[in-house]
């Protein structure tokens, strides 16, 4: 009786220890999830705030050159603060792309997703809230750094242009992170050379579409601009995902393998 005692015991024990690992694994996965979802509001966040920031409130004074630096310098800080959290996309057309390259599970989309776009419009409101503080400021009128074609390009480009502009640029964007993530490229330098081709990929569209390339920067101010910018946004939501989803194709299409290196 003993030792069906003790059996039953080392049984029960057992099923115990599984159901609390269990259990354990499913609360790590989903603090996992949340740690995602914050990085990536606060990133996209900082993104908005920081480049749409500096062209509607200092546009005039620091040109196109200015607008595009502070968009490379706010993703480039964001990849050494935030990386090693969530990987720093803070883009959804970024997401989708590394989905599709099989380098983030699929299931972590919604949480990667969910965090920029909210973290876009927090961007877009603490920037609506700051540029609300000077006289006759007027969001509608003004643009409110929101992208656009047609009468509403900067310099008067059509839909075709703007097509074009969104997905290759995107294209080069994804192009960039899949090749500095490669496992051959030097560890901790990736955050540069994406920077900085978010610097170039805004020098040329800027004149075209006020460049979005990012659906969650797009949103985030087209939600106070009001009018033409949400009804362009279709266009700033799906050319730069299918821009993500061809940069990685054409880097999986190249890449070198771990032998070649």
């Amino acid at each position: 009786m003993k030792e069906i005692g003790t059996l039953i015991f080392r049984v029960i024990i057992g099923r115990v220890v599984k159901l609390t690992e269990h259990k354990l694994q499913r609360i790590v996965s989903m603090n996992k999830k949340i740690k995602i979802g914050v990085a990536e509001a606060f990133g996209t966040f900082v993104l908005v705030l920081g480049g749409c920031g500096s062209a509607v409130l200092a546009g005039d004074k620091i040109g196109f050159l200015g607008v595009s630096i502070a968009f490379g310098l706010s993703l480039l800080i964001m990849v050494y603060t935030i990386g090693p959290i969530s990987g720093c996309h803070i883009n959804p057309a970024v997401s989708v792309g590394l989905v599709v390259a099989k380098l983030i599970d699929a299931v972590l989309l919604p949480y990667y997703i969910g965090g920029q776009i909210v973290g876009g419009i927090l961007g877009g409101l603490v920037l609506y809230m700051i540029a609300s503080g000077k006289p006759g400021f007027d969001a509608a009128a003004s643009g409110f750094a929101s992208n656009g074609f047609g009468e509403h390009s900067p310099t008067g480009y059509g839909l075709l242009a703007a097509a074009l502009t969104e997905i290759v640029l995107t294209a080069f964007l994804l192009f960039t992170i899949m090749g500095t993530t490669h496992p051959k490229y030097p560890v901790g330098l990736g955050g540069i050379p994406i920077g900085l081709m978010l610097v170039l990929i805004h020098l040329v569209g800027i004149p075209v579409t006020n460049t979005s390339v990012n659906p969650a920067r797009s949103i985030g101010v087209a939600l106070f601009q009001g009018g033409w910018a949400i009804q362009q946004l279709w266009a700033f939501i799906i050319f730069p995902v299918i821009g993500g989803i061809i940069g990685v194709l054409a880097y999986n299409f190249i890449k070198p393998t771990l032998e070649e290196i």
